[in-house]
């Protein structure tokens, strides 16, 4: 007669353990911050840009790591980058409770290393897009908006171009014209392109874009096994583009996993990333 409840506490002893595991992959998943190393292989890379390392940050949706984000500001240190490229939704709040935050982050962020920025959908959305520009100009970043830079070392250099968000100005200058310029004025040179979309491999390879640095998807928020993630804004459910190097014509887009969660769906087994990300004139040998 006892068998039934032994059976039934046995259960439930069961259903508690896996709930408990399910939490701490929950709270590991939202927390633990890892950085992901990855190369990009062009032969067109000038010579003297070989081995250019750059650390992307995205879709921190005014995420605190640590106190003063004092844990993020130490790996993004440790990862010795040459330029730092932040790919949008640093912000997605009110000004007022948000503007700190940018300051404390962007005064530390400078002293590692030069910070370029593009617009997310989110800081459009906040409604202070324009009043955030100008705090990150205050402490000298880079924000591209449908412009572009040169960026060089020793007697070469590359060009860094950079997109405002679709959610921006209506009349913004396409990437068409905006590559187009760029071959005018730099004709043959390697582009970095900065932009917080996910999904437009086709188009970047279509107007002969080298590289690109991108977020917006979250990693897919649930990355179970054998797919890229659970799902991602723009793209639904099992979507396509979300972490790691896609390819095509020639063109390498590498999207950022991101280093916040959703209001909705919290991440599971894919832990906040930080990228850092070496262009080369060599493809990656295993």
């Amino acid at each position: 007669m006892e068998r039934r409840p032994r059976k039934k506490r046995k259960a439930v002893y069961v259903l508690l353990a896996l709930a408990l595991m399910l939490a701490v992959c929950v709270y590991d998943s939202n927390t633990r911050l890892v950085t992901d190393e990855f190369l990009l292989g062009d032969e067109t890379l000038p010579t003297d840009l070989e081995g250019v390392r750059i650390t992307q940050l995205s879709d921190l949706h005014a995420k605190r790591y640590g106190k003063g984000n004092g844990e993020l500001i130490e790996a993004v240190r440790a990862t010795d980058p040459d330029l730092i490229c932040i790919t949008g939704d640093l912000v997605d709040g009110e000004q007022a409770k948000q503007e700190p935050y940018v300051r404390e982050l962007m005064g530390e962020l400078v002293r590692i290393a030069p910070v370029y920025y593009v617009s997310g959908n989110h800081e459009w959305a906040a409604g202070w897009a324009r009043e955030l520009f100008s705090i990150l100009r205050e402490y000298g970043v880079t924000v591209l908006r449908n412009e572009y830079v040169t960026y060089g070392r020793g007697s070469d250099y590359i060009v860094i171009a950079g997109m405002d968000d679709p959610n921006g100005l209506r009349d913004q200058k396409t990437p068409e014209r905006v590559v187009e310029e760029i071959r005018e004025d730099h004709p043959g040179k390697y582009i970095l392109m900065l932009y917080h979309r996910d999904t437009e491999l086709a188009l970047w390879a279509g107007l002969g874009v080298n590289a690109v640095l991108c977020g917006h998807a979250h990693g897919g928020l649930v990355r179970l096994p054998f797919t890229d993630g659970l799902i991602a804004p723009g793209q639904g459910f099992f979507p396509t583009w979300t972490a790691g190097i896609y390819e095509r014509d020639g063109t390498q887009m590498l999207v950022s996993r991101g280093l916040a969660g959703s209001h909705l769906v919290p991440r599971l087994f894919n832990n906040p990333e930080i990228v850092s990300v070496t262009l080369s004139r060599h493809a990656k040998t295993e």
